[in-house]
């Protein structure tokens, strides 16, 4: 079991009509104010209450009141009640009437259509290819190759980890999906580093050798498309990228002692082009690019959860108990994906702590001690599984 202390003040309600009728976003929000205008429920009520001694709240039971009095005491209230329906009905007939506006049902489907397409991304930088079949499914991407292949190539907040392992994939549709990306790149009037370099940073290379080589030659193929007459062959591209590559590695990398100077680069490029050498003014100029400047290899700037929290469906400080030390804590939450993410401050990069809230149930809780409690638990009794950061910065269960 797992509590959860909401205050009004601290959670933002910061509504989508996603899965509502039409006039429920009205029906929300009149009722969200007028549950944030309340006294607390102890206080219902009140103004009879805490004046007299022999009320439910000091332990007596008040004495019956007569008919009449009753009758007089339920129209004093009746005025503020009926004003008060009468502004809900207003804003629920609002909302009834905006239903019917085309350009309201345009942009609801347009907020759901975005949420969906955040939560693929996200997705997709867990898993490549859910995060492609839960777009796919939801009919915000065709599975197409050039319609995926322009997604990992143009959209932005992609891990490039992720797409570098997505295009080597062996199974045919990946294999058009890596033809299509690589046709995307423009390499006219650039030489072959030039080219490399922008290729090599629309994503990250994987370890695997043979989806290296499936890259490369896909490569090797788009340039001299490109460039035709450079090469005698594809093979020639290919072979000389390889040798660039390697050549990138030995001079940059701080673990490699014996550095290739020109002459042995060249040497080591003879006759690869159909038997004959090529140009040594070539092979000088992209020698000498290498070694002036390294290849940037993007990072795996989508593997920390930042672009998890982008956009969250709830967000604000909520007071938590749970765990082994039964106290309150004050806890920054952020609600997204199914899962609630809470940090000691709203700064942090990352969160001490996971709650999946998939299988799980909420239920009022009566605590006196709090007037607005909420428990998380299992409807099968089972134990409420959560993780959390430990103070060496590894992720258990807790």
């Amino acid at each position: 079991m797992m509590k959860i202390f909401l205050r009004c003040d601290f959670f933002s309600l910061r509504h989508q009509s996603v899965g509502f009728s039409a006039a429920a976003p009205a029906l929300f929000s009149a009722l969200t104010r007028r549950w944030a205008s309340c006294e607390p429920p102890v206080a219902l009520h009140s103004n009879m209450a805490i004046s007299r001694k022999d009320s439910f709240l000091w332990g007596k039971a008040p004495p019956r009141l007569r008919l009449a009095d009753r009758r007089q005491s339920d129209r004093s209230g009746q005025p503020e009640l009926l004003d008060d329906l009468q502004k809900l009905k207003l804003e629920l007939n609002d909302g009834e009437a905006g239903s019917s506006n085309p350009d309201l049902k345009r942009h609801s489907k347009s907020v759901v259509r975005n949420r969906k397409f955040l939560r693929g991304k996200k997705k997709f930088n867990m898993d490549p290819k859910v995060g492609v079949c839960y777009l796919v499914e939801h009919g915000i991407l065709e599975w197409r190759a050039e319609p995926v292949a322009e997604f990992l190539y143009k959209e932005e907040g992609l891990n490039k980890t992720a797409i570098g392992n997505f295009l080597g994939e062996r199974e045919e549709m990946h294999l058009k999906v890596l033809k299509a990306f690589v046709a995307l790149h423009e390499f006219s009037d650039l030489n072959l580093v030039q080219a490399l370099r922008q290729f090599l940073w629309s994503f990250r290379l994987p370890g695997e050798a043979q989806k290296i080589d499936r890259m490369m030659e896909a490569f090797a193929a788009r340039y001299c498309d490109c460039n035709p007459g450079v090469f005698q062959s594809t093979d020639t591209c290919y072979i000389l990228s390889f040798a660039i590559i390697m050549l990138n590695t030995s001079l940059h990398n701080p673990n490699v002692k014996d550095k290739p100077n020109l002459q042995r680069f060249v040497c080591m490029n003879r006759g690869i082009n159909n038997g004959a050498d090529l140009p040594v003014d070539l092979l000088t100029k992209l020698y000498a690019s290498i070694r002036s400047e390294p290849f940037k290899i993007p990072e795996d700037d989508g593997n920390d959860l930042t672009l998890t929290f982008f956009n969250p469906d709830r967000e604000g400080w909520l007071l938590k108990m749970g765990g082994r030390v039964k106290t309150w804590k004050r806890r920054w939450f952020i609600l997204t994906d199914s899962c609630l993410y809470y940090f000691q401050y709203t700064t942090d990069k990352d969160p001490i702590g996971i709650i999946p809230l998939e299988n799980l149930c909420v239920r009022k809780l009566q605590d006196s001690s709090k007037p607005f409690c909420l428990e998380l638990y299992s409807p099968k009794g089972q134990k409420v599984k959560a993780c959390k950061t430990e103070n060496k910065g590894r992720v258990v269960e807790g």
